[in-house]
């Protein structure tokens, strides 16, 4: 019998710093960590860490959705009000549609927390059968907003056509409808 084929998931850090190697990237391995814990499907990382520029978020956005296949591309960093946070103007560039619900809802549980979180411009976008969606860069932060938007995250992907996401109830309960 044959294993069930581990779908890609696009974990992009982006930091000038951590992509010069000037700090560790600690984004990334907690986008990893969380997942690991929410997903009961097979999966693989297909993991980038790249610098604050717009041409190389777009491109590195595109060769997840396009080449590498990710049915689900997250984000870290790049969404604050910064000149060099460009991440929801990248997303927005190559993607056919916008999700706003997906940051309304960032923002209102990181607003629980802190109130420095208005100023997030967290986004989320579709690019085929990929879902896009922009986190904040602190770790704690992370776990926060996949929290709030995971819910959604299988369904949303059901319906662009994407890989079918299983989730570990005891951890993060996916919602879908029930057919009729």
């Amino acid at each position: 019998m044959s294993q069930p084929t581990a779908f890609p998931i696009g974990l992009v850090t982006v930091s000038d710093r951590a992509s010069q190697g000037v700090y560790q990237d600690l984004g990334g391995p907690a986008m990893a960590d969380w997942l690991g814990k929410a997903l009961t499907c097979p999966w693989r990382a297909v993991s980038r860490v790249i610098s604050d520029d717009q041409p190389v978020i777009e491109a590195t956005l595109r060769e997840l959705a396009d080449v590498e296949g990710c049915g689900l591309i997250v984000t870290t960093g790049g969404t604050g009000p910064a000149l060099r946070d460009v991440t929801p103007e990248a997303t927005e560039a190559v993607c056919e549609k916008m999700m706003p619900g997906f940051g309304e809802l960032m923002r209102a549980v990181s607003l629980r927390i802190v109130p420095t979180a208005i100023l997030s411009r967290q986004t989320a976008g579709i690019r085929g059968h990929s879902l896009i969606v922009n986190l904040p860069g602190k770790p704690s932060a992370i776990a926060d907003c996949l929290e709030a938007v995971m819910p959604a995250i299988p369904y949303c992907i059901d319906l662009i056509g994407g890989p079918f996401l299983e989730t570990d109830p005891d951890f993060c309960k996916a919602f879908r409808p029930k057919a009729k």
